[in-house]
């Protein structure tokens, strides 16, 4: 990666942001310092978490809605924050139908 590409992490992080926006994510909330933006799409009720620090074990515990985090933590080049948002969304996709198999199997209990 060339440094005079990277965007900064803040930046990085608005871009993601936008990226995700195109694959049909709202932000519906942000932490205090705005360095966690919490995404869902209309009529779900999961969320994809962008931030730029992973969860704490206390968080996780907290907000057991968050299927999938997308962390970016440094300087990023615009391709490689595509290539983060592409695995972030395939990632919150399938844990979406997972969440879906054990919804769907418990309700037939």
């Amino acid at each position: 990666m060339s440094a005079d590409r990277a965007l900064p992490p803040l930046a990085s992080l608005a871009q993601a942001a936008r990226l995700l926006e195109e694959h049909g994510f709202s932000i519906v909330a942000r932490n205090e310092r705005g360095d966690s933006l919490y995404l869902r799409r209309a009529e779900c009720a999961w969320h994809l978490r962008l931030s730029n620090h992973a969860r704490t074990a206390k968080q996780r515990a907290r907000r057991a809605d968050i299927l999938t985090s997308l962390v970016i933590d440094g300087p990023r080049a615009p391709e490689q924050i595509g290539r983060l948002v592409r695995d972030a969304v395939r990632n919150f996709e399938a844990a979406l139908a997972r969440a879906d198999q054990t919804s769907a199997a418990g309700s037939r209990k």
